[in-house]
């Protein structure tokens, strides 16, 4: 019988193929969803990443809500997260499951479940789905249909992603005037489901798209597939031979973004997160709430000022900001992970549409991006930005873990280093201001065995101080890296 370490974390429930990741496991977890879905009248759509065995996990998934009597939109081939989301929306049905484990190296995989609208499933949904985990693994009482059998009775019926969701990428950016604009941008799909995506949008104009790592690769060629500079070396060796006026990258399900500018130069996530709304609002006139979480820069609060946009802080994870995104109506929603989430699409992530928005800030100010990034700091003041990741070996994660909590509960920090913590935030790891240009912060990842220790402040000099400081106080173990 299937292991019941089952749970969802921060988007999702993730595992080790072939440990915790298993057929049995999917199946399950697949029953579940059927379970919770069981009063609703509707089809579900099930979608899939370029990960290993990712059609097959699918395909498990299928014929499980089939043997359960749900009609299946399963997806023709890989496509990212956010497009199995969009044809949730698109063909009014009550759910989907994508199977994808996002950024996570390439032994992970996981299952995602988007509700009606589309986007992170709240965490009262989590909750049910959770539940239901339990009930299934209790009774023993998964249900399965040979997938042949479920196609022949229409049960299960394989439809192409793009369409919809490139029409509705076109509904959200004026794709025309950048085709004409004579760009030369360089795509990296670090072999993730967006590959041939900005290509297939962009072309038949003077634009011109080159790609990187767009061939599917389910071991992602060695590499970890979260787009920060320690993961895009090659991306940026072709960048440094120049003629290029963007780089955009993409994770494994292509749901985050990571941007170069013109001058080769990484635009680290929190800068990219106050781009986007200073475009938002500056270029294309946008105003009403934001929403960000806690890892996110206090740039954007500047920026809310500015533009009369109020900013609201939350914890960790869109399945806190799409929900408040649709009960604010919210223009805009960011996270440090590189996800941004934008008025009049699904409220999730989405790195392509996060991709084509630089490309439609180049065009509509005619100027490199280099220099517009330059003016955006003018308005929003001196900034920097660091994050370093610790990992951990899995079964050493969880008394690390308790050890954090109890370090932080019992001996409240007043100091980091020479600096006098103003206010705390520990609703979702530990959150320690240090006057009104600064913090820190220390969180335990939801969906891989890490540890992250972050912090913003105005100068690169003053920010790794603040993290040496910050880990001593800690007493930090784990293999580190930056982020």
């Amino acid at each position: 019988m299937a292991t019941p370490e089952i749970s969802f974390g921060t988007d999702g429930w993730r595992g080790v193929v072939a440990d915790d990741f298993t057929y049995a496991n999917v199946r399950v977890v697949s029953q579940a969803v059927a379970q919770y879905l069981e009063s609703m009248a509707g089809k579900v759509v099930v979608g899939h990443d370029t990960r290993y065995c990712g059609e097959l996990f699918a395909e498990e998934v299928a014929r499980v809500l089939a043997a359960n009597g749900r009609p299946v939109l399963l997806l023709d081939r890989p496509a990212p997260t956010q497009a199995a989301a969009w044809m949730v929306v698109d063909s009014h049905a009550l759910g989907g499951v994508v199977v994808t484990a996002s950024h996570n190296p390439p032994e992970f995989n996981g299952l995602k479940y988007k509700p009606d609208y589309g986007g992170s499933a709240s965490p009262d949904i989590i909750s049910r789905l959770e539940e239901e985990v339990h009930r299934t693994l209790a009774e023993d009482s998964v249900r399965t249909m040979p997938i042949e059998e479920a196609l022949a009775l229409g049960l299960v019926e394989k439809v192409d992603p793009r369409p919809a969701y490139w029409e509705q990428l076109g509904r959200l950016v004026e794709l025309a005037p950048i085709r004409e604009a004579g760009l030369h941008i360089l795509h990296d799909a670090m072999y993730g489901a967006g590959a041939g995506y900005i290509k297939d949008l962009l072309q038949g104009g003077p634009t011109r798209v080159d790609q990187l790592h767009c061939e599917r690769n389910p071991g992602f060629g060695g590499m970890h597939p979260e787009p920060i500079p320690g993961n895009l070396g090659q991306a940026k060796l072709l960048l440094e031979q120049g003629g290029f006026d963007l780089c955009i990258a993409n994770d494994g399900d292509a749901d985050r973004v990571g941007i170069f500018d013109n001058e080769g130069n990484f635009i680290d996530q929190l800068e990219v997160a106050t781009l986007l709304l200073w475009h938002l609002c500056e270029n294309r006139g946008w105003r009403g709430p934001v929403v960000r979480s806690i890892t996110m820069t206090r740039r954007l609060d500047i920026l809310g000022q500015r533009y009369s946009c109020p900013v609201e802080e939350l914890p960790v994870g869109f399945k806190y900001l799409g929900p408040r995104m649709r009960e604010l109506d919210a223009i805009f929603g960011g996270e440090e992970s590189g996800g941004f989430g934008f008025r009049g699409h699904i409220p999730e992530r989405d790195g392509i549409l996060s991709g084509l928005m630089f490309a439609q800030m180049v065009v509509m100010t005619g100027r490199p991006l280099a220099e517009i990034r330059r003016q955006v700091a003018e308005l929003v003041g001196p900034h920097a930005y660091a994050r370093r990741d610790h990992r951990f070996q899995r079964d050493a994660y969880k008394s690390a873990r308790e050890r954090l909590l109890h370090r932080m509960e019992t001996q409240p920090l007043e100091r980091v280093g020479s600096e006098k913590v103003t206010s705390v935030r520990s609703d979702d790891g530990y959150k320690y201001w240090l006057g009104e240009d600064s913090w820190v912060l220390v969180r335990m990842s939801g969906t891989e065995p890490l540890m992250r220790v972050y912090c913003e402040a105005t100068d690169p000099q003053r920010v790794q101080k603040l993290l040496d400081d910050f880990e001593a106080e800690l007493g930090v173990i784990g293999d580190a890296s930056d982020g």
